[in-house]
């Protein structure tokens, strides 16, 4: 691919409206005010209508014509729109097939015929139940869900298509947790750490899937959004220099909890702050859908050396600071 001057940087975000991606155009403004953005959303999830003075365009990424209208002249896309979990994708089969794999086909053949940049996260659920610690993006491709299937053929085709055409990185994300705000509106989502916040707050029962003792890896949705930002900012180089083809990043934390240990902790601080919940383990309705081992660690030197991305926040302190807000 031939060098690409860019004066002014021109990013189109995916899925803007919604948990991960109103967080990313908001840094975005922050840290670039002098870039243009282009923001794009069906609002299927997302209700978020406009960050500071920029207007969410309603797009349907299946509609190929009018995405790449709406594409038109950007130098990268951060493709954030999916039907993103496993109870969505496994409720809704087609819709997922549909918006993952051939919207995220469109998304990647725009890139190919422009020579865009891309980047995407493909989930952890890829892997599907990892026996070797810990994590990197080389571990063998075993999806147990249809969500993590999605995925893979996303990642596949971002693959082939980048090939000789465009730079791509593709994200491995670990779980997500916390919030943020948008123009005074809090967003969130039903992850599991949000889950047992919401059920603390309300002195409902956490009820934790068996056997409980299942880890998972917890990074904050801003350490997240962080981590586009600095891909993009990477990106820009690569363009300038001609680079084409994919890297891939694992981005976590070093904190992999069992499930039952951060109910623990939730409700530990809820009773410090006067709230009283239970902890109680009910069947899993994933049962055969999702790992269960009882370790979740992730390397993320990749991260750290090629974007210089590191964690800023832990689970104690923003199960804290969450619970403690809400009672003020």
């Amino acid at each position: 691919m031939p060098e690409r001057a860019i004066d002014t940087p021109h990013i189109a975000i995916t899925g803007a409206a919604g948990y991960i991606g109103s967080r990313v155009v908001h840094d975005l403004q922050e840290q670039h005010p002098d870039w243009e953005l282009t923001a794009l959303d069906n609002f299927y999830r997302g209700h978020v209508r406009s960050i500071d003075d920029l207007d969410i365009e309603h797009v349907d990424i299946r509609n190929r014509d009018r995405l790449e209208a709406a594409l038109s002249g950007a130098d990268i896309v951060m493709h954030l729109a999916a039907i993103s979990g496993v109870d969505d994708c496994d409720q809704q089969p087609d819709l997922a097939y549909e918006v993952n794999v051939q919207g995220t086909e469109n998304v990647a053949w725009f890139c190919r015929k422009t020579g865009a940049g891309m980047i995407f996260p493909f989930s952890m659920a890829v892997l599907g139940d990892p026996q070797e610690f810990p994590l990197t993006v080389d571990h063998p491709r075993d999806p147990m869900n249809w969500y993590g299937r999605t995925k893979l053929l996303n990642e596949r085709v971002i693959e082939t298509f980048a090939d000789g055409a465009f730079p791509a990185h593709q994200f491995m994300i670990s779980n997500l947790y916390g919030g943020h705000e948008i123009d005074g509106e809090r967003i969130s989502k039903g992850t599991v750490i949000n889950f047992f916040l919401s059920r603390a707050l309300d002195g409902e029962t956490l009820t934790v899937y068996e056997p409980g003792t299942q880890s998972r890896n917890f990074v904050h949705v801003k350490d997240v959004a962080r981590a586009y930002l600095r891909s993009a900012e990477r990106m820009i180089e690569q363009l300038a220099a001609g680079e084409t083809g994919t890297e891939k990043y694992e981005i976590a934390s070093d904190e992999d909890p069992s499930v039952h240990t951060v109910a623990e902790l939730v409700q530990t601080v809820a009773a410090e702050r006067g709230l009283d919940c239970d902890v109680e383990l009910v069947a899993n309705p994933r049962a055969g859908e999702e790992t269960l081992v009882d370790s979740f660690a992730v390397e993320t030197t990749r991260a750290r050396e090629q974007l210089g991305w590191q964690v800023e926040h832990d689970v104690e302190s923003v199960v804290t600071t969450a619970l403690t807000a809400a009672l003020e």
